[in-house]
């Protein structure tokens, strides 16, 4: 029986850049189909992309394109291991071409490259049909300039790029099972009703989406789940046959491990409802599922179980959010809480007198600032020891960016008009963008999905 095999490279993005590496030297041992897959997607990155190649066309996919496959694509093209990614973010098109631009580079002759476009739901779409249809989570974007509104596509369309018979699929909004489902499709032809074989699939796509996780990453807690080696924390890769059973490992030579309490973590990240599970292609239920030992560092999943998917596409929509402007200084040494408090209370009056009434926040960090409120109300009646090492830390939500500066400049101006020995001063201002979640008629949206192939 054939064995899919399908590493993970990166769950997020910003993951450990060298971590496919050790994953595609695993996987071309392997005989059978081979996968690296990225998933780098979230619904604020996919936002700000938009951004960008509102402002460049020739931009818009993920910047750690260029930082995660020039340490890979050689291997992969010379060992016949296809890359699945969403590394196109807002712009696959364009992400192609740079793919090819980097195969150009590596000297990689003959490299195919495929994308999947309808995910945005503006080539189609009007801002005011969007901006009309209710939020089921997420912020108010009311009243907001609309930045970008991509559905999730499901593993279909993936499914068909490959079928392209290209080396590199590209996709912008997917759901991230799909970059795995995608090739379990094109490699065992699984119907758009076998429930049970596209849940398995899902369930897999789902193990490996978060990278390092499943392999004992954010599984750690040191002193009660201790991880080894997590400082050359080994990708997950699963080994899937066309039963729909598979294994969970890691790739060889690194650390971390995998455990059934690993995989049990991973299986319920982000699931609200264990009985369904919804994607565009199946309704997930791993209620029966079980989990069993099958040698070091590995485990056999079975048990998933499907149902059929719902009439509709979950999507995202973000606006603009306007500025977050964030500023933080220390006070080190004897007495040192008493001085950060003390220039935080400078910097909340300053800015009242001034007019600010922006959701502001203005905190000593060290103090329980991460439980509190924003007038600070705790970290006051904690009994903290007044020497040591605090940071203050002051931060605005505000649609003007001036607002956003002078708040940072009244952190800056504590050097020498607030309390003694205040250092380390750190700002920055960023464009901030609010989401929502819709759901929107998948009829319309499959309408507009397809595939083709970039040539160089």
């Amino acid at each position: 029986m054939t064995t899919v095999y399908i590493g993970s490279g990166a769950g997020f993005a910003g993951d450990r850049i060298d971590a496919g590496v050790a994953v595609v030297e695993t996987l071309k041992q392997r005989d059978g189909p081979r996968y690296l897959i990225y998933e780098v997607m979230g619904e604020r990155t996919l936002a700000m992309a938009q951004r960008i190649k509102m402002d460049d066309p020739d931009l818009g996919y993920s910047p750690y394109l260029e930082r995660y496959l020039p340490r890979v694509l050689e291997a992969c093209a010379e060992h016949g291991v296809r890359i699945v990614a969403n590394l196109g973010n807002a712009n696959p098109v364009a992400g192609a071409k740079r793919v090819h631009q980097i195969a150009e580079d590596l000297g990689v002759e003959g490299l195919r490259v495929a994308v999947v476009h309808g995910d945005n739901l503006l080539e189609f779409m009007t801002a005011d049909e969007i901006a009309a249809i209710p939020t089921i989570e997420g912020i108010s974007i009311a009243g907001k300039e609309l930045v970008a509104a991509n559905a999730y596509l499901g593993a279909r369309p993936v499914a068909a790029a490959l079928a392209l018979d290209v080396d590199v699929v590209l996709v912008g909004r997917t759901t991230d099972a799909a970059l795995v489902l995608g090739p379990l499709i094109h490699e065992f032809g699984w119907a758009e009703d076998d429930w049970a074989h596209l849940a398995a699939g899902t369930l897999a796509g789902h193990l490996l989406e978060c990278g390092g996780q499943v392999t004992g990453g954010y599984f750690c807690d040191p002193g009660f789940k201790d991880v080894p080696g997590m400082d050359d924390l080994g990708f997950p890769i699963a080994e899937i046959k066309g039963s729909g059973d598979f294994v969970i490992t890691k790739a060889e030579n690194t650390g971390g491990l995998v455990t059934k309490a690993t995989v049990t973590e991973q299986i319920l990240y982000e699931v609200h409802d264990p009985a369904a599970y919804l994607t565009p292609d199946v309704s997930l239920d791993i209620t029966g599922v079980t989990l069993e030992d099958a040698g070091e560092n590995r485990i056999a999943v079975r048990g998933a179980q499907g149902k059929p998917p719902p009439e509709t596409l979950k999507a995202t929509i973000s606006a603009d959010g306007g500025w977050l402007g964030e500023s933080e200084l220390t006070y080190a040494g004897p007495n040192a809480l008493a001085r950060a408090r003390l220039a935080a209370d400078i910097v909340k009056a300053r800015c009242e007198r001034n007019g600010v009434a922006e959701l502001m926040r203005v905190e000593v960090i060290g103090t329980g600032a991460v439980f509190d409120n924003d007038a600070s109300e705790r970290q006051r009646g904690t009994n903290m020891p007044k020497d040591g090492e605090f940071r203050l830390r002051a931060a605005v939500r505000t649609n003007d960016k001036d607002i956003a500066q002078y708040v940072n400049d009244e952190v800056l101006s504590l050097f020498c008009s607030g309390p003694a020995a205040g250092g380390g001063y750190r700002c920055s201002i960023t464009g901030q963008v609010n989401t929502a979640s819709i759901l929107v008629p998948r009829g319309p949206v499959e309408a507009h999905t397809r595939t083709e192939e970039i040539l160089p």
